[in-house]
């Protein structure tokens, strides 16, 4: 991805090196809960969320010091977040809408957001409650290793599936369907989580488009983020932690699902054609 020399977004908050802290308010129940469980990349275990919530503020004066590995992952993903708020601007103009630009924050460990206290471990999330995108750039490496997806678009596509969720958090759906897990059992409602993470990859395949069309993307760029798509489906993860597979536990697609629908809004580049949700199979 040619990213280098290209100007980074001014919604970037650095709380690197100060901890996470006591849970804010909003954890309780409703949206701010359901994200707790599900708006992670990678179906992170939700203890590892709910766990922090009782911690002690660590929060310190002492600057953070970043290593040169991790003043071009953060000067990285400052570019991708602002390739992501120039397309998707353009995108809701088109529609009539008006795009509100999130925070992308990074931290260290653990960190503080409107759904709650969370632990490195859950992998990047958003936050519909501050409307934030957090991460911890030490998941790099983990998506090289643990998930071998290499590559700079492997974890730009990482930051544009969180964006994604943030689309949607605009577009009343996560409003709509968060809802309904008060209504339905536990294996409904998965279907339901499943569809709107695979909504959020179609979102990602969005922003590659218009990735390509403004010059950026490079040979191997589009494999990247199709080998990181599949490399987090709950198919495969399940078959590596269990040796096998729950498919009534799914809450983010397989494999196959994931990929197929990032690479359809890489094709169609449009919001229209993202309904997971009425599409007859995910």
């Amino acid at each position: 991805m040619k990213w280098k020399g290209r100007a980074g977004s001014s919604n970037v908050e650095d709380r690197r090196g100060k901890g996470g802290g006591k849970a804010i308010a909003g954890i309780g129940g409703g949206i701010g809960l359901i994200i707790v469980i599900i708006i992670t990349l990678l179906g992170g275990n939700p203890d590892d969320l709910m766990g922090n919530l009782g911690t002690t503020d660590q929060s310190s004066s002492v600057p953070y010091e970043e290593s040169e590995q991790e003043k071009e992952l953060s000067e990285f993903v400052s570019v991708v977040l602002a390739d992501t708020e120039k397309v998707w601007a353009e995108i809701f103009k088109e529609n009539g809408m008006e795009y509100v630009e999130p925070t992308l924050v990074l931290y260290t460990d653990s960190v503080n957001s409107a759904c709650g206290a969370a632990g490195a471990s859950v992998g990047p999330f958003y936050c519909p409650g501050d409307q934030k995108l957090y991460i911890d750039l030490s998941f790099y490496q983990e998506l090289q290793t643990k998930f071998k997806a290499p590559g700079d678009f492997a974890m730009a596509y990482v930051i544009a599936h969180e964006v994604g969720h943030h689309v949607q958090t605009l577009l009343g759906t996560t409003e709509q369907v968060m809802p309904l897990q008060q209504k339905l059992s536990e294996e409904e409602f998965n279907k339901y989580l499943v569809r709107f993470e695979l909504q959020a990859d179609y979102f990602s395949g969005v922003w590659a488009k218009h990735a390509q069309g403004m010059g950026y993307l490079e040979e191997g760029d589009l494999d990247e983020a199709l080998t990181a798509a599949s490399a987090v489906g709950d198919d495969t993860l399940q078959k590596q932690a269990m040796g096998y597979v729950v498919p009534e536990s799914f809450t983010h697609g397989t494999s196959e699902q994931r990929k197929s629908w990032f690479y359809k809004g890489y094709e169609n580049g449009t919001i229209q054609g993202g309904d997971t949700f009425n599409s007859k199979t995910p």
